[in-house]
């Protein structure tokens, strides 16, 4: 889990109200209730390359508000921008367009502080690939999604 906040946050215990919910693999949804305790205009970013009927979150998108359900095909992206599965920058700059909680600046920031200048770079061409097709102004990925 992960707090985010503007101020320092010290509780450590698990998160039974979550506002976000990222899943960085789907295969999860079959097994672990991911969404259990989801605030009721909560946000919810899946990676996959899937429809959302496909993976039987439909209903789930019906009962947040418009948009709060998006499938991103982080994996995908990650192979494109960083030429491995590493998926976690590609859903923080999904997360950055969705929900506003963070900027892609920040996120970027926070990646180049975290890598050294290559892999930064990559990762945040993969960041902002994820923000700019949550914001509908990009392409998805040229591979084609493994199931």
């Amino acid at each position: 889990f992960c707090r985010i906040a503007d101020r320092e946050i010290r509780a450590r215990e698990p998160i039974v109200r979550p506002d976000v919910v990222i899943v960085q693999d789907a295969t999860l949804l079959a097994v672990v209730d991911v969404f259990q305790g989801l605030a009721d205009d909560g946000w919810v970013v899946v990676n996959t390359a899937r429809a959302l009927d496909a993976l039987g979150l439909d209903a789930l998108a019906a009962r947040l508000p418009a948009g709060h359900v998006r499938a991103v095909p982080a994996t995908e992206l990650a192979l494109e921008h960083v030429g491995r599965p590493v998926p976690n920058a590609v859903l923080l700059g999904a997360l950055a367009a969705l929900t506003g909680v963070v900027t892609l600046d920040a996120v970027e920031r926070a990646i180049g502080e975290r890598f050294a200048a290559t892999v930064a770079a990559r990762n945040v061409a993969a960041a902002r690939a994820a923000h700019a097709l949550i914001l509908g102004t990009a392409r998805r990925p040229t591979k084609e999604p493994r199931i």
